[in-house]
């Protein structure tokens, strides 16, 4: 049997039709995310400037005020001094800053469109999964084999994640409309530059380890993702509390769309567990590939250009983490760390299959006949 005959034509246009399907309902929800943004009302704003003017308040009280009295009590012949209770914060620099209420503005009108594109988003996940598993079947393989699977996939698995937090009743419907915009443009990337027939795997490719290896890389990839936008969206959100902490006037984009965030603080403890929960996982990957690469290739390790770039990610995130938990460091110089991680991670998906050339590429790196797995 020929490569052509065992590729089913029929369910590969299926495939194709399901994800431009997903593609316009995804368009949909990006125009209701807009939406929510735009007609939250702005009145209902305006907790962290609250916040910070009132921490600046204490803080001047506390300065104009003289030293705490120390009262002194006699039991028998001894002194007894009571101090009065100081508080203490623990982290260096934290602010006691109050999370927005979204990007609904905490008005019924700006939840409804909330709501409108929470469902489209479910539409479209469903659609784009239906693409992916339609692409599979049609090939009778894993639907990861070239670049252009990969983008489906993880475009799949990205809003998976957002979701799945939106069902365990995590506050992070701020992030829909930076998922859905990168979603687009990620699959509007695949299906235009990207694009690869449907088509069998080379030998080397015929493996169990397809399954497990390249699958939690693009787990992995999804949830990097989530954090790294909870990152530039803390950079952002740290910006305008400074500005408001030290009496400046943030514009009026700040304060309709930065103050309905989470707090700075909450972004940054967010982007902090959504990595370190992920990186074990990573780790698994890069192991298992060590192992599936002996299987094909004879050997665990050849320093490949994928190899040395998926080692440099894990490096890079492994040297956040470590600085988090032993260093202290938080806040913005944690957050550079975290986007460096995000930008080798970035570097390996899209650079290296099409700029370098290595086992892990198995065809010509034509921009529109890609041929290389995904990790």
């Amino acid at each position: 049997m020929t490569l052509a005959a065992a590729t089913n034509e029929n369910l590969a246009n299926i495939s194709n039709t399901l994800i431009y399907s997903a593609m316009a309902v995804y368009t949909l929800a990006f125009f209701a995310y807009i939406a929510e943004w735009l007609f939250g009302s702005r009145s209902k704003v305006g907790r962290t400037a609250a916040a910070l003017t009132a921490s600046g308040e204490d803080k001047a009280k506390a300065k104009s005020k003289a030293a705490p009295a120390v009262t002194v009590k006699k039991a028998g012949g001894t002194a007894v001094l009571e101090r009065p209770e100081v508080v203490v914060r623990a982290a260096t620099g934290s602010r006691d800053v109050p999370d927005g209420p979204g990007a609904h503005g905490g008005t019924e009108k700006g939840d409804l469109y909330g709501r409108i594109a929470i469902s489209l988003t479910v539409l479209a996940f469903a659609i784009e999964a239906g693409g992916v598993l339609t692409r599979a079947l049609s090939v009778k393989r894993a639907p990861w084999g070239n670049m252009y699977e990969f983008n489906i996939t993880f475009t799949t698995t990205a809003v998976g994640v957002y979701l799945v937090l939106l069902a365990l009743k995590k506050n992070v419907r701020w992030l829909g409309l930076p998922l859905i915009t990168t979603v687009l443009l990620d699959l509007g990337l695949a299906v235009t530059v990207l694009y690869t027939a449907s088509d069998q795997l080379v030998p080397a490719l015929h493996s169990y380890w397809l399954y497990i290896h390249v699958s939690t890389a693009i787990f992995c990839g999804a949830v990097f993702y989530v954090g790294a936008v909870s990152t530039i969206l803390y950079l952002f959100k740290d910006g305008y509390e400074n500005k408001l902490a030290s009496g400046g006037t943030p514009g009026r984009f700040a304060d309709s769309v930065l103050d309905r965030l989470p707090s700075a603080a909450s972004l940054d403890k967010f982007a902090y567990r959504v990595n370190a929960a992920v990186f074990p996982l990573w780790t698994f990957t890069i192991i298992a590939g060590a192992i599936w690469a002996g299987d094909a290739w004879g050997r665990y390790w050849g320093w490949d250009p994928k190899e040395t770039w998926s080692f440099i990610t894990w490096v890079a995130y492994a040297g956040y983490l470590h600085a988090r938990a032993t260093a202290g460091w938080k806040g913005r110089k944690a957050a550079y760390l975290a986007l460096a991680a995000f930008a080798c991670w970035l570097f390996n998906y899209y650079g290296v299959n099409i700029f370098v050339s290595g086992k892990h590429s198995y065809a010509d790196v034509g921009l529109g006949a890609l041929q290389s797995v995904g990790f």
